[in-house]
């Protein structure tokens, strides 16, 4: 087969999958106009219709999903082979797309990622800020990073960090002249900062825990984000209570920027994992990725530190 034409099918694989023609060109690094034309022409030359094309939706046929069904698949696996020529070169190479929300990026990927791409240049890793439960095999992603190790049958989910704590805090503008609840049932009574999820659409009902008790409240305000760190933003600016990481307002918290509400009530949620494909063989790139992200706790007991009595002079 002429390389044009692999390429033609590697554009149709890539506008099925999509569901669009702009998402598609936009991978491909084309123009739309010319994904149009490379899609026409294979359509040409099979002489059948491979994709339903409207103003607002692209879908296969019934022929283009037997055609998707065969072809990508073995598109995948040569790029897969492609990518494992790597480990011959005398230094590895090659791009790991990863998708995870922004706190995850931010406090346990990029810390240990950024030696690695320092100290390979010839790696490249694409991250995706996302909140949604991707689907990495449909997207293209090599991995992703969610919250626990309850992955479908064909991943593999390595922790990738500790526990995650969330808190709710609030500025002292925000809870000046006003009571700060006791429960979490008189959060409906305040002005909250609400996060939607993109999976479903709808508002995360934040979770609370206390003495083996759980429950869950809906909350009401005037602001939602998709953002973690624009959340804590808007508490800062007095905007109501945030629930956010706790690693995150701990600082503000020490600084007086923030004051932390219902801290009995915190929860503490599995941690982050890295999920990837069960796959034989895995690029050198993503095993790189994998080894320098694993969580390793420190095996040594937490040294316990002197308390001073009160009124008592330091040694």
């Amino acid at each position: 087969m002429s390389k044009e034409n692999l390429n033609d099918l590697q554009a149709f694989v890539a506008v099925a999958r999509e569901k669009s023609f702009t998402r598609a060109a936009a991978q491909l690094g084309l123009s739309r106009s010319a994904l149009s034309h490379a899609l026409t022409a294979l359509e040409a030359r099979l002489g059948v219709r491979l994709l339903t094309r409207t103003t607002r939706s692209v879908s296969t046929t019934e022929a283009g999903e037997r055609l998707l069904n065969a072809v990508a698949p073995r598109l995948d696996e040569i790029e897969l082979e492609l990518g494992a020529l790597n480990a011959l070169r005398d230094r590895p190479a090659g791009t790991v797309r990863i998708t995870a929300n922004d706190h995850a990026i931010v406090t346990a990927l990029w810390p240990r990622l950024l030696p690695l791409l320092r100290e390979y240049p010839d790696v490249q890793i694409e991250f995706s800020v996302d909140y949604a439960f991707t689907d990495i095999a449909a997207q293209r992603f090599d991995a992703g990073v969610r919250v626990g190790s309850r992955v479908d049958k064909d991943m593999i989910a390595v922790p990738i960090a500790p526990a995650l704590r969330m808190a709710v805090a609030a500025s002292p503008e925000y809870l000046a002249g006003r009571a700060p609840p006791t429960t979490p049932r008189e959060l409906t009574e305040h002005r909250c900062i609400n996060l939607r999820l993109p999976t479903h659409g709808g508002l995360y009902a934040w979770d609370f825990e206390k003495n083996g008790q759980s429950l869950n409240v809906r909350v009401q305000g005037q602001a939602v984000f998709n953002n973690t760190y624009l959340m804590l933003q808007a508490a800062l600016d007095g905007l109501g209570l945030a629930y956010v990481p706790a690693d995150l307002v701990q600082p503000h918290i020490a600084a007086g920027r923030l004051v932390a509400v219902l801290e009995d009530w915190w929860p503490v949620f599995p941690a982050y994992h890295l999920y990837y494909a069960n796959r034989r063989q895995i690029s050198p790139a993503l095993a790189l990725v994998i080894e320098a992200l694993r969580y390793r706790p420190d095996p040594r007991p937490a040294r316990r530190r002197a308390v001073t009595p009160r009124g008592a002079a330091p040694r």
